[in-house]
């Protein structure tokens, strides 16, 4: 009888079983055609097109999807991108990636399964879209939700930066114009009073377009009503420069001599009204307001929104720039800002070995995740549109 518990075989050494590392995951990325009003930019540019089919990728692209932004068929071919013109083929791939929420037709053509990678939009969103995505089973991830390591968010901020410096360089070419204008230079020229510009709010917009009219030479007044981000965006500038809490009485003062103001606070459900049309009537002739804000309601009483084809109106002798979505009129701009962040994501997204595996691994993702294989994982949408809502930690762990 055998005086030890193991047999032979088992006291012989056997080999350290290592964890199997994580198997690459290869990937076939849908670029359709935007085709919501105004919407000028794509996800992918031809450099990321080649990035990823240079790892093995494949991206199937709708003919003329990149026209806007400047982007030919052929530059997309080249990248290694197989060009189409039905939109049905795109669709059906199995990761659609999209600048606009896709309509209720668009999900349509989607296949079960799908993993849609889009901004969302939400306050424009009706209950059925999400229906829609349950009813496919669709993984949805939102633009506006994915983090960086630092807890900010990329694409939001990425946007907010086109949009605060566009609205200085929109405000000095119709600082210019005949028509609207007074025939002002924007800047500071020798022996002439610089331009007196007004900015409302001290995020990312508001403190890119202080940045850029400092830069040209105007004289900057900020106002916020939280002395954190004023304090913020004075370090972030390097110079000080006025700042003040939202007082009535100071703010119509500021507006009564200046030449531009932009609009760009932002509230939890809709921008806050912090100019009434009695300040707008007290302001000089031929100013300009600029609203940055009219995407979530505006900041000035007698904002109203209008379009890229017609983007003023002139109220009290003030002209109106009022159209949202600034970003999409530097549609390149605008896309090489959106792809040069997205398709890291992507990359690495085929490292960890698919979506699963990848939200697992990326917490800024996760973040992002707002529907799972069918299920509505984002409480504030649940919370906005009554949905039941799965936290995507008891589905992903």
């Amino acid at each position: 009888m055998s005086l030890t518990p193991f047999t032979k075989q088992q006291l012989i050494p056997q080999e350290e079983k290592l964890e199997v590392g994580r198997h690459k995951s290869e990937l076939f990325i849908g670029l359709p055609a935007e085709t919501s009003y105004q919407e000028r930019r794509i996800c992918l540019t031809p450099d990321a097109v080649n990035s990823l089919t240079a790892h093995g990728h494949r991206v199937l692209i709708e003919s003329g999807a990149g026209k806007s932004a400047s982007y030919s068929d052929k530059e997309y071919s080249d990248a290694g991108a197989e060009v189409t013109s039905d939109p049905h083929k795109v669709f059906s791939c199995p990761i659609i990636l999209k600048v606009e929420p896709p309509t209720s037709k668009e999900i349509e053509m989607m296949n079960p399964e799908t993993l849609l990678i889009s901004a969302l939009q939400l306050k424009t969103q009706k209950k059925e879209f999400f229906e829609s995505l349950k009813a496919k089973k669709i993984t949805a991830i939102a633009f506006e939700y994915i983090k960086d390591e630092d807890g900010s968010y990329p694409a939001v901020k990425s946007l907010s930066e086109i949009a605060g410096t566009a609205s200085i360089l929109i405000a000095a070419e119709l600082m210019i114009s005949q028509k609207l204008g007074k025939g002002l230079l924007f800047g500071n020229i020798t022996g002439v009073s610089p331009t007196e510009v007004v900015i409302l709010g001290a995020g990312t917009a508001a403190e890119f377009a202080a940045k850029t009219a400092i830069g040209l030479g105007a004289s900057v007044k900020v106002f916020d009503n939280s002395i954190n981000k004023l304090r913020r965006l004075q370090n972030n500038l390097n110079q000080r420069i006025f700042t003040s809490t939202i007082q009535e009485k100071t703010l119509l003062k500021a507006l009564m001599r200046c030449d531009v103001a932009i609009g760009a606070m932002r509230g939890k459900d809709r921008s806050p009204v912090v100019v009434s049309e009695t300040m707008v009537e007290r302001m000089k002739r031929g100013a300009v307001i600029i609203d940055v804000s009219i995407d979530t309601g505006g900041c000035f009483e007698t904002s109203d929104v209008t379009t890229h084809e017609k983007p003023t109106f002139v109220k009290h002798n003030v002209t109106h720039y009022c159209v949202p979505n600034i970003p999409s009129r530097y549609s390149k701009t605008a896309s090489l800002s959106i792809s040069n962040i997205i398709s890291p994501f992507l990359l690495q997204m085929a490292d960890d070995g698919g979506i699963e595996s990848a939200i697992r691994c990326n917490p800024g993702l996760k973040n992002g995740v707002y529907f799972y294989h069918g299920r509505l994982t984002n409480r504030s949408i649940g919370e906005w549109f009554t949905i039941d809502v799965t936290d995507i930690n008891l589905l992903v762990f």
